[in-house]
C-alpha cells in the first residue's frame, strides 16, 4: 500500500513525499487507520520501525489548530525528545504546526514560552511533572486532545512509572491515548489498563522483533582480547559509520580514548556528560565528522542517525530488550545493517537468552587473521590503483623517475611505499575458531545453569582487561587518506544517576 491510501491532508502527503517515504512500515500500516478512527491504541514494535510517523501522521491529520497544546508526547530521554520533536515538526511544517521540546537542564522560562507558542509538546517525565506541579514557581496548565507514551518500557526501566501515573492526574480524561513499547512487561500492561479506554492492539510477531535487514553475528574472544578483536574487525569491515555499545560509562571513556589513540575519529556518549556536550557529539556524528560513536544504552533509544552501517556490542547487554534497541540503530529506513557482538565463553547463557527472545539468527564467526586482513587490504589497494585517474603532477614525477630508473623498478618501489601504510601488526589469531565455538554452544545448551561456556577448550591467556593497541600505520588510505585524530570528551563517572 501507499501513504495516499490513508487519505491524509495534502500538506501531510507533501511532507511525506519530501521525507522520501515510499510505503508505510508494518506498524504504520496497522496503527494509522486505527488512530484515525479515534481508538486508543497499544503498539508493540521495536526501535527503528517508524513509530513516530505511526502516531504522528494521524494525529497531525486530526489536530485542531485552535490555540493551546493539543498533543502531548512523553518520552524517556532527552535525545528521544529532540528526535521525536524534529520528526513531528517536519511532518507538520506545511500545516504551520510548532513543537516544543521539554527536558531537564534547560531554562524553565524559555520552555514555558515555547509551550505557549506550540500545538505539540514532547517532554521527558521529570521536567514535565515539575511544570505541571508548579515546581520552582514555574507551571503550565495544558489540556491535550492526544497523549502519546513512547518507549513506555524504557520509562519503566528508568524508574518513571510513578511519575507517569502522577502526570495523568493533571490531564483531562477526554483524550485519545496511544502507548508504544518494544516489550510488554506486566507493569506496562497494568498501566495501559489504567490510562487507556478499550484500546486496540498492534503487535509485531516474535519473528519480527529484530529487523530482518540486520545481519547479526558474534565472535567468541577471551576478556583480555576485546580491544584487539574490535580493532581487527573495524579494520576488516571498514564501516562507514558505527556505534559501539558498552555497559558502563567508565568503559565508554576508556574505549573512546583508546580508539582515538589508534587513529580513529571517535568520541564517547553517556548520561553523565553535560547536555551541551552530548548534543555536540551527536551533531558531529550525524554530520559525519565522527566515524565511530562509543555509547552506553542511553544512546540506544532516541538516537536518530542515518546510515549507521554497523553496531558493535563491546559487551552484550544484560537484558535481551537492550540488545534489540541497540542493534535497531542500524538497518534503518529499509537499508541493510550489521550487528556484531563480542562474547566470552562465560557469556553464552546471555547470548542464548537473546537468541531465544528475538527469534533471530545470530551467526557465529571467527576474527579475521592478519593474513586474511592483509589480503583484503591488498585487494582494496589494487582496486583503488586501477580506478585512480593519473594527474598532471604524477606525470611530471614519473618523467623525473624514468631518467634514472626502469619502469619495473619504479613500479616495485611505489608499490612498496604504498603498501607500508597498511601493514598489520599484533597477534595473527584472535579469539576462538569455529570448532571451539560449536563445542561451547553445545555445552551451553546442555548446562541447565547456563555455565556451559566456563572452562571450555584451548582457553589460553589470562583474564585481564583491555588488550593493547597493535595498529601500525593508518587505516587503508582508500578513505580520506587515513584517519583523523580527534580528542574525546573524557568524563569519568559511575553509573547513570538522576532523571531527566
Amino acid at each position: 500500500m501507499t501513504f495516499k491510501e490513508f487519505n491524509l491532508k495534502q500538506e501531510l502527503n507533501q511532507a511525506i513525499e519530501q521525507a522520501g517515504f515510499k510505503e508505510p512500515s508494518p506498524i504504520q500500516a496497522d496503527a494509522i487507520p486505527l488512530i484515525l478512527d479515534g481508538n486508543d491504541l497499544v503498539g508493540q514494535a521495536h526501535t527503528g520501525t517508524g513509530k513516530t510517523a505511526a502516531f504522528g501522521l494521524p494525529i497531525l491529520n486530526m489536530i485542531n489548530l485552535n490555540k493551546g497544546v493539543k498533543v502531548l508526547v512523553i518520552v524517556p530521554t532527552r535525545e528521544l525528545a529532540m528526535q521525536v520533536s524534529d520528526e513531528l515538526f517536519k511532518f507538520g511544517k506545511f500545516l504551520g504546526i510548532n513543537t516544543a521540546t521539554v527536558y531537564g537542564g534547560q531554562s524553565y522560562t524559555r520552555q514555558i514560552k515555547h509551550i505557549e507558542n506550540s500545538a505539540i509538546v514532547v517532554a521527558t517525565p521529570g521536567r514535565l511533572l515539575d511544570l505541571l506541579k508548579g515546581k520552582k514557581g514555574f507551571s503550565i496548565d495544558i489540556d491535550p486532545d492526544f497523549v502519546v507514551l513512547d518507549e513506555a518500557d524504557e520509562m519503566l526501566d528508568m524508574g518513571f512509572l510513578e511519575d507517569i501515573k502522577d502526570i495523568f492526574k493533571y490531564i483531562s480524561a477526554e483524550r485519545q491515548t496511544l502507548m508504544f513499547s518494544a516489550t510488554m512487561p506486566d507493569q506496562i500492561k497494568k498501566l495501559a489498563k489504567t490510562i487507556l479506554k478499550d484500546p486496540k492492539f498492534v503487535t509485531i510477531t516474535k519473528s519480527e522483533i529484530t529487523n530482518s535487514k540486520i545481519l547479526q553475528s558474534f565472535y567468541v574472544v577471551e576478556e583480555y582480547e576485546r580491544d584487539e578483536a574490535l580493532i581487527r574487525l573495524l579494520d576488516y569491515l571498514n564501516p562507514e559509520k558505527a556505534i559501539i555499545f558498552c555497559r558502563m560509562k567508565v568503559e565508554v571513556d576508556r574505549l573512546a580514548s583508546y580508539l582515538v589513540a589508534q587513529g580513529y575519529a571517535a568520541k564517547g556518549l553517556h548520561g553523565d556528560m553535560e547536555q551541551k556536550t552530548r548534543e555536540i557529539v551527536i551533531g558531529e556524528f550525524k554530520k559525519d565528522k565522527l566515524e565511530i560513536l562509543i555509547a552506553t544504552d542511553v544512546a540506544a533509544r532516541g538516537l536518530d542517525v542515518n546510515n549507521v552501517s554497523h553496531v558493535f556490542n563491546y559487551h552484550i547487554p544484560y537484558e535481551s530488550e537492550s540488545y534489540v534497541h541497540r542493534i535497531g540503530r542500524t538497518g534503518r529506513a529499509g537499508k541493510d545493517g550489521n550487528a556484531i557482538s563480542l562474547v566470552t565463553p562465560r557469556e553464552f547463557h546471555s547470548l542464548n537468552k537473546i537468541k531465544k527472545m528475538t527469534g533471530g539468527n545470530i551467526e557465529a564467526k571467527v576474527i579475521p587473521t592478519i593474513q586474511s586482513l592483509q589480503g583484503k587490504k591488498t585487494d582494496e589497494l589494487i582496486e583503488r590503483i586501477n580506478n585512480h585517474d593519473v594527474s598532471d603532477r604524477a606525470t611530471l614525477i614519473m618523467d623525473k623517475l624514468l631518467e634514472s630508473n626502469s619502469m619495473e623498478s619504479i613500479a616495485y618501489i611505489l608499490a612498496s611505499i604504498v603498501s607500508e601504510s597498511s601493514i598489520i601488526q599484533g597477534k595473527d589469531k584472535i579469539g576462538r575458531n569455529l570448532s571451539d565455538i560449536k563445542y561451547l554452544m553445545d555445552r551451553a545448551k546442555n548446562d541447565r545453569n547456563g555455565n556451559g561456556g566456563r572452562g571450555g577448550r584451548n582457553r589460553g591467556g589470562r583474564n585481564r582487561s583491555g588488550g593493547g593497541g597493535y595498529r601500525g600505520g593508518s587505516k587503508n588510505s582508500s578513505r580520506n587518506g587515513g584517519r583523523s585524530h580527534r580528542s574525546s570528551n573524557r568524563n569519568h563517572s559511575g553509573n547513570r544517576g538522576g532523571r531527566d
